[in-house]
Parts: structure tokens; C-alpha cells; sequence
């Protein structure tokens, strides 16, 4: 019989960073995540935001891993979609696609400083 993989949960989602001051002032000032650890070693960082169960990490120890439009995106859901918009076209982030609206949800696609895809969602429907 083949050996059953049993995935419990997502253990966290994490993003190559260049700038790791200038990858905190989007994720920490501008998205208003609180680090939940810090690791830091020979002046490479490992910076973890806990939310709602999950874990979104940045780092900047991976020398070979680098930042992309084109990976994969955590999509973060926000309380109120108009006044995230508002918030993140004052603080003059880059929009990869201007928000939408799909019959159960809006969402938004930006990008971090180093040029990560960071989708912006919220469910217009209680999730089932």
C-alpha cells in the first residue's frame, strides 16, 4: 500500500526579500502585520507574521531564492476591501491587477517592494 501523506495544516507561506528594512515598512507599516518571531543571523533575517492560524514569513537568507511577479501569492483577507484599496494607493503600492469582483468575492493583486505578488481578498459571502 502506498505510504498516506496526512497534510494537517499550512505551517506558514514565505516571500524572498532584497531589503529587509524596506520589506518590513510594506508588511509591517503599510500592511500592519505585527511579527509574531524574528530570527536573525550574520545579518540575514527571517521575519514571521502570525495570522488568524497561518504564518506569512519574509527572509533574505535564501541567496539563490529570488523575489517574482510570477510565483505563487498569499492571498490575505482584509475587513474592509474599499479602505485596504484606499490605503495602499495613498502609500503608492504597485497594483498588478486593479480590484474585481467575482460573485463571491473582491480582490486586488499588488506587489511588495521587492516585486512579489500579494493578493488582496475579501469574501463577500461567510465561508462555508
Amino acid at each position: 500500500a502506498p505510504i498516506m501523506i496526512q497534510v494537517t495544516e499550512i505551517a506558514f507561506t514565505a516571500y524572498p526579500v532584497t531589503d529587509m528594512p524596506r520589506a518590513r515598512a510594506f508588511y509591517e507599516g503599510i500592511l500592519g502585520l505585527q511579527p509574531a518571531s524574528t530570527f536573525e543571523h550574520e545579518g540575514k533575517h527571517w521575519i514571521e507574521y502570525e495570522i488568524a492560524g497561518a504564518a506569512l514569513g519574509i527572509t533574505n537568507m535564501v541567496p539563490d531564492w529570488k523575489p517574482s511577479p510570477a510565483g505563487p501569492s498569499v492571498a490575505l483577507e482584509v475587513a474592509d476591501f474599499d479602505a485596504a484599496i484606499a490605503a495602499l494607493r495613498a502609500a503608492g503600492v504597485k497594483f498588478l491587477a486593479e480590484p474585481y469582483s467575482s460573485p463571491v468575492c473582491h480582490m486586488a493583486v499588488v506587489t511588495d517592494p521587492d516585486g512579489n505578488s500579494v493578493c488582496v481578498h475579501h469574501r463577500d459571502q461567510p465561508a462555508h
